[in-house]
């Protein structure tokens, strides 16, 4: 069973983003609000893919993703989002994601994204 760590500044995104990945069977290992705390957390769970926000307090989505994929080359990061411009969308890009999800989320959407990340 795939580990996922979902990172959000607001309880109910992650509360969302869970119910869709659960719904495909996979377990949410663990959750952060703040990109410090998914850096921390990326290190003690190796979660095998990140769903991550850009607008948090303090270390945004960008830069914990950098800094993720530092610690990890292979780390799968999705960010999700409700800042959908193309410099924004490059720079998660080249910051490591995989993916880049438009906020308000679409079920389908997360699941395919989810599935094509894990393979």
């Amino acid at each position: 069973m795939s580990n996922i760590m979902i990172v959000d500044d607001t309880a109910f995104a992650r509360a969302m983003l869970r119910e869709i990945v659960e719904s495909l069977g996979l377990e949410v290992t663990v959750e952060a609000d703040s990109g410090e705390e998914a850096v921390k957390k990326y290190g003690l769970y190796k979660p095998k893919l990140v769903l991550m926000d850009i607008s948090m307090p303090g270390m945004n989505g960008i830069s914990a993703s950098r800094k993720i994929v530092e610690m990890d080359m292979e780390a799968k990061i999705i960010i999700c989002s409700a800042v959908v411009r193309r410099d924004t969308v490059i720079k998660a890009v080249q910051a490591g994601a995989c993916d880049f999800i438009a906020k308000p989320l679409q079920k389908e959407r997360v699941e395919w994204a989810v599935r094509n990340a894990l393979g």
